[in-house]
């Protein structure tokens, strides 16, 4: 079984915001997560820290609604942003979301990197290429998490890789593609290795 680092061990809640002005002053460099609900971005968190409920999960679509800070240490934090896409809640919760996670991704100056978690299963949804876009218009970098790898079969997952770095071909920042499973802790290595290079490029 993969190994979180140590460090990433010691990554505890720092603060949520339900709006701009309540996220924190810039200190050291953030990575942000953000996908469609239920693909799993808290349990991929989670498992990338080494704890079982640093970030909240659910099976309830939409749980997350916050921008949630996850502080490893002075110089690197962890970032949750609300899902998009499906999720049984009003169209102007929804529109809240879009915002709050455009303000974040256009207002952050110490951003270093985005992490996409998709479904390994239904990667690239319309949601997800919009996102995409977002990343390339603002220049950052981007790795796609194929979550839920655990689901398909090797030779499945494997193919969806592939297919995801074709369509990425082209992407104008540097980017990444992996196949990750929270529970058999597939990617978590490579995942990291990633991680780790932005903050330290930053």
């Amino acid at each position: 079984m993969t190994r979180p680092l140590e460090p990433w061990r010691q990554a505890e809640f720092e603060i949520s915001a339900a709006e701009p002005r309540g996220f924190p002053a810039p200190r050291g460099t953030e990575i942000a997560f953000v996908g469609r609900s239920n693909a799993g971005k808290s349990s991929a968190l989670n498992t990338l820290c080494g704890q079982r409920s640093l970030a909240r999960t659910s099976r309830t679509p939409g749980r997350t609604q916050l921008v949630n800070f996850f502080r490893i240490d002075d110089a690197r934090c962890l970032v949750d942003l609300p899902g998009y896409g499906f999720a049984k809640v009003s169209i102007e919760a929804k529109q809240r979301w879009q915002w709050l996670i455009g303000a974040y991704l256009e207002g952050r100056s110490n951003l270093a990197g985005v992490v996409l978690v998709m479904d390994i299963r239904h990667p690239l949804t319309d949601a997800d290429r919009l996102m995409v876009g977002w990343c390339a218009d603002a220049g950052v970098r981007l790795l796609a998490l194929l979550s839920k790898a655990d689901k398909v079969s090797r030779g499945a997952a494997a193919g969806t890789v592939r297919k995801v770095v074709a369509d990425l071909n082209g992407y104008p920042a540097a980017h990444e593609v992996v196949a990750f499973s929270a529970p058999k802790t597939t990617g978590v290595s490579e995942v990291l290795t990633i991680l780790e290079d932005w903050f330290t490029e930053t």
